[in-house]
């Protein structure tokens, strides 16, 4: 976990810096349950007090660098990391302290005010840097360098250029910078959410996803990476970060697999693949839902971004869940054994546990606030919890779940800063605009050319970021492109999210698939390039939600809803036996071409298409029946003893 996910490299604290860091963590969930139940603060101080928590418990908690020197683990704090804790603690309370003489001064900065604007910039990309790693911190540096170098930028990144103090300004004394949205939203829902699943835990509902999902799945052919599937899609409700998702579920689903007989490149690129779409799967889907409500907008509801991504999160598993099974079939692989399964009797009184899962749906299905269906949700929680012993929260469990859930939110707060820095720079010089034209004029004006465009943006934008940053940073740089073709914004959103999502399994960087290789002992590479074959439906799904946005079920009935999601089911069975090479049979390279063409048509919701795809299905179906049973005629029969 720590070789793979900057976030959990943290310090084992010992002594009486454990318990100033454990007072800080729990200190940091009060403050946001009491705003979250009594009303949040002005925007300058809810957001600037939720920053200063965050950086002072990075710099305790976060080493400047991950390398162990033999037989010195990192367990206390250096001097300067101490220099930092207290710069920061400077920081958080900045506006607190001088909130109206900030206001009086309507933006003018005294010399202190500067250096303090300084210093936050400083602290947010090195606190970025240590939890979440470089590649967004070295975004963020590129926009600020870009921000001042405005007039030396070639062709239409030129702009007039921002004066030093006023990039300082707008990053730090206005809301558009690291207290801009991004941050907004990690200091109300996000925490909340990320609290919820820290609570989760503790009463012992991830567990039961596990073994929930190997009573459901584990004796069905291929069983383990059934698990792995359903298990991932499960604890993506509880966890932000498709790395986490990894190692957690991987650790038993790999092993599994691999002892059952999968390769154990295939076997990692399974629970890799699966645990990325954990991300897109709604209610939570990586907490981007819910900055994504901020970003578009125009009264858009949580409810109606969750209830949109509800198809393709589907279809997406349903392709994994497809070609595991051919996979399995293809290799003679069978499923886990009675003695291997939990008692399926234990497993079914439990259900109970999911009660928190369902609360939290119907609340925002009726239009509850996300805060307060995250507050109720953590309630239900706490109350499932006490319907049995093992998991009953007293008061040291309740602590622990604060502190967890503190500590889960730092990555995220550090990396929304961060990203504030570039949507701030994006706001201010009009890049985002010029960008998307950019884009059009190198696609030359047509929206499949400028769509492949945009995809590879936020192949490349999303590598190696959390789900929250990659998404402001790809809504912020690539939409606008496909929004000028007049596109829903939604359709739009949900393109660059997905593409974002997906670089964490596409090769090179593939930071879950690299994950799933070190659990399996598996080759990086290889697990990446199969993630990606096994993740197809998330690089065609994108394309045509955006050119028919009624997999979105967006304009669309009831009955065409059933019909949209009827045919890309079916579709998604030829796509996966032609990317497994097996449909009832082994297929040959012409049948594969001609299986994945045929899922197209019935993937692409539209009646000719579908019609069309569904006649050249039950075609190959037949003739996969007819072949299977002539090749079983014409198979050898043992020789008379």
């Amino acid at each position: 976990m720590e070789k793979y996910d900057p976030e959990a490299g943290f310090r084992k604290l010992k002594g009486a810096l454990y318990w100033i860091t454990l007072i800080g963590l729990i200190s940091f969930s009060l403050f946001q349950l009491y705003t979250a139940i009594f009303g949040v603060l002005p925007a300058q101080l809810q957001r600037t007090i939720h920053l200063g928590f965050a950086l002072t418990l990075i710099f305790l908690l976060f080493p400047a660098s991950k390398k162990k020197k033999e037989g010195k683990p990192l367990f206390q704090v250096a001097w300067y990391d101490m220099i930092l804790a207290v710069l920061s603690i400077a920081v958080g309370s900045y506006w607190y302290l001088f909130m109206d003489d900030l206001v009086m001064r309507v933006g003018r900065l005294t010399t202190q005010d500067f250096l303090i604007g300084v210093l936050a910039i400083i602290l947010v990309l090195e606190a970025t840097r240590r939890v979440v790693g470089l590649p967004i911190t070295i975004i963020a540096g590129l926009f600020l360098l870009y921000a001042y170098m405005g007039p030396y930028m070639p062709g239409f990144l030129e702009h007039k250029g921002l004066t030093i103090e006023r990039i300082v300004r707008t990053m730090f004394f206005t809301t558009e910078g690291i207290l801009g949205t991004p941050l907004a939203v990690s200091s109300t829902y996000i925490f909340l959410f990320l609290l919820f699943g820290a609570f989760l835990v503790k009463t012992g509902v991830g567990e039961y996803f596990n073994d929930l999902s190997i009573v459901i799945a584990g004796r069905r052919v291929g069983g383990p990476a059934k698990v792995a599937i359903f298990s991932s899609a499960l604890q993506g409700t509880i966890s932000g970060s498709s790395v986490a998702n990894v190692v957690t579920s991987g650790a038993f689903t790999i092993p599994m697999m691999k002892r059952l007989g999968y390769d154990k490149n295939f076997a990692g690129a399974v629970e890799a693949a699966s645990s990325t779409g954990g991300q897109i799967m709604p209610p939570v889907m990586g907490a981007a839902a819910f900055l994504m409500v901020e970003f578009i907008g125009g009264g858009i509801t949580y409810w109606d971004i969750a209830k949109a991504a509800a198809i393709p999160a589907v279809l997406y598993f349903a392709g994994i869940w497809i070609m595991t099974h051919l996979e399995a079939k293809r290799i003679g692989l069978r499923g886990l054994s009675r003695e291997e399964m939990p008692e399926t009797k234990r497993v079914m009184k439990q259900v109970y546990l999911l009660i928190p899962i369902v609360v939290v749906i119907v609340l925002l299905m009726n239009g509850v606030s996300v805060t307060k269906s995250a507050l109720w949700s953590i309630v239900s929680a706490i109350a499932v919890g006490m319907l049995n012993k093992k998991t009953r929260m007293g008061p040291k469990l309740f602590f622990e779940a604060l502190a967890d859930g503190a500590r889960t939110a730092l990555g995220v707060a550090a990396a929304t800063a961060a990203a504030g820095m570039i949507v701030g720079v994006v706001t201010v010089t009009g890049v985002g605009l010029k960008m998307a034209n950019g884009l059009l004029e190198l696609s030359g004006g047509y929206l499949i050319p400028t769509l492949i465009l945009t995809m590879i943006a936020s192949l490349v934008l999303g590598m190696g970021s959390p789900t929250t940053a990659n998404y402001v940073i790809t809504s912020t740089i690539a939409a606008p492109a496909i929004l000028l073709f007049g596109v829903p914004d939604l359709s739009a959103h949900m393109f660059v999210f997905y593409f974002g999502i997906i670089a964490d399994i596409t090769p090179p960087v593939a930071l879950a698939a690299f994950a799933a290789a070190g659990v399996s002992g598996g080759e990086p590479i290889r697990t990446g390039i199969l993630s990606s074959k096994l993740a197809i439906a998330a690089f065609i799904i994108p394309y045509i939600f955006v050119i028919s946005p009624q997999l979105m079920l967006i304009d669309t009935t009831w009955v065409e809803a059933i019909w949209v999601i009827s045919t890309a089911f079916v579709g998604m069975i030829a796509i996966g036996a032609g990317m497994i090479g097996y449909w009832m049979r082994p297929i040959s390279w012409l049948e594969r071409i001609a299986a994945v063409a045929i899922g197209f048509l019935l993937i692409y919701p539209e009646g000719m298409f579908s019609a069309i795809g569904l006649a050249a299905f039950a075609l190959m179906l037949g003739s996969q029946y007819w072949l299977l049973k002539k090749d079983n005629t014409q198979a050898p029969s043992s020789p008379a003893v």
